[in-house]
């Protein structure tokens, strides 16, 4: 039986509840369901976000998406995952990535959601710029993250 995968590129908001509820309908073989919610932060003072904005190309991140879903389905044991992005304006607090990983076992579930993060982190087609005091600037890569995705090539 193939793998159960939903991927989700949409503006408005996800149920966190509702798409565990949904992964996990129906399979009584599933023992641990790792859940990764990135949300928008905000901080305080002068260097607070306002908000965030997350623009996309449509069409190939959810195929680029989906190849690496596929990548961590071949690698690890996997009952199931979800993987739900945003895009478009998001204020601190709101919700911005959901992915979930379902296995038979927790290592599993815990090494693939951790892997599809950083790929959602470091490679996938999103870009994000911030809002901060009246100023906007687009968000630069991290050296943290792409040392963090580094560790999957081995």
């Amino acid at each position: 039986m193939a793998t159960p995968v939903t991927i989700r590129i949409q503006s408005a908001d996800f149920d966190i509840a509702a798409e565990i509820a949904a992964l996990t309908r129906s399979n009584s073989d599933i023992g641990a369901v790792v859940t990764f919610t990135g949300i928008c932060r905000g901080g305080e003072g002068e260097g607070a976000i306002a908000a965030m904005t997350l623009e996309h190309y449509p069409g190939m991140a959810e195929a680029e998406i989906g190849r690496h879903v596929a990548e961590a389905v071949a690698r690890w044991p996997l009952d199931g995952v979800t993987v739900i992005h945003r895009y478009g304006r998001v204020v601190p607090g709101d919700n911005i990535v959901l992915v979930l990983a379902a296995s038979k076992h927790r290592e599993a579930a815990f090494q693939a959601a951790e892997f599809l993060m950083d790929y959602l982190k470091t490679n996938a087609p999103f870009w994000k710029s911030e809002e901060r005091a009246g100023d906007t600037q687009w968000v630069d890569a991290q050296a943290h993250d792409d040392n963090a995705a580094a560790r999957w090539n081995k």
